[in-house]
């Protein structure tokens, strides 16, 4: 059996965060890679350094200063698109063909602000209305994307179930596991009827993470985190995922992002 290993990580600043893809490279070796948050301009982006690391292939979807993904392939990136929801053209979603019959798709949803009420908060109306627009998209095509292999994969900015925080009652009303991000995330994932990729593999009630915020010091003595980095994939997917894992440790190296990357083992076909 062959198998291909994926990794998504918000990297939090790619210029920044350099040497620690060369470090996740060294110990995992992925064949793609999908970035979230890279902040950097398509003239600052760091292709060639990349390219040296083995990733001849790049999918970037980019604006100064902030936002922005990639995918980077030791394979062919096929027909590589740029999406934009909500009418706006911020760099959150970019997908490609991998191995001629998987379409990966590196989503980036906003975080939503502070405050959990959409009229108070325009940047939560954002965050709900991003979510809605791609699961309308899905449901309206939902015919012919419906036998299409899709892995869905990114910073989702949600913690959909009780075990993804580290309190659920007292998380409720803090933005990213507010019961009204949670529907609309369930809406998404329910647009084409995809696997969490996770909870197949820690089913609740156990708790995972992949998010530990940089306000607390102590993060490893309190551990509260949130599980916000996901791996969906369509149900035609589902049984040649061979692995899943957090790469927790990756938040004690030196200046780390405050997301961790997140692997998955995919057999080929």
């Amino acid at each position: 059996m062959t198998t291909f290993k994926l990794a998504t990580w918000n990297v939090n600043s790619i210029r920044i965060r350099l040497e620690h893809l060369q470090r996740l490279i060294d110990l995992e070796n992925p064949d793609i890679i999908c970035l979230q948050e890279v902040k950097a301009k398509e003239e600052d982006f760091p292709f060639d350094e990349i390219r040296a690391m083995g990733y001849p292939n790049i999918a970037l979807y980019s604006m100064p200063g902030y936002n922005g993904v990639a995918i980077l392939g030791k394979c062919g990136l096929d027909g590589s698109c740029r999406m934009d929801w909500v009418g706006k053209k911020d760099a959150r979603h970019i997908k490609a063909l991998v191995f001629d019959d998987i379409e990966v798709n590196n989503i980036y949803i906003p975080a939503g602000g502070d405050i959990p009420d959409p009229i108070e908060n325009l940047s939560f109306a954002h965050k709900l209305t991003f979510m809605d627009d791609i699961s309308e998209y899905f449901e309206q095509h939902r015919s012919e994307l419906g036998n299409k292999k899709m892995l869905l994969c990114g910073d989702f900015n949600v913690a959909p179930y009780e075990n993804d925080v580290w309190n659920h009652k007292q998380m409720q009303k803090i933005v990213s596991h507010t019961p009204v991000e949670v529907e609309r995330l369930n809406r998404l994932k329910a647009s084409l009827d995809f696997v969490d990729v996770a909870r197949e593999f820690y089913p609740e009630p156990e708790k995972i993470y992949s998010w530990w915020s940089y306000r607390n010091p102590n993060w490893q003595t309190n551990n509260k985190g949130r599980r916000l980095d996901h791996i969906w994939v369509t149900p035609n997917l589902k049984e040649r995922i061979k692995s899943y894992r957090i790469l927790r440790d990756t938040r004690t190296w030196e200046r780390p992002s405050d997301h961790v990357p997140v692997v998955v083992e995919i057999e080929k076909r």
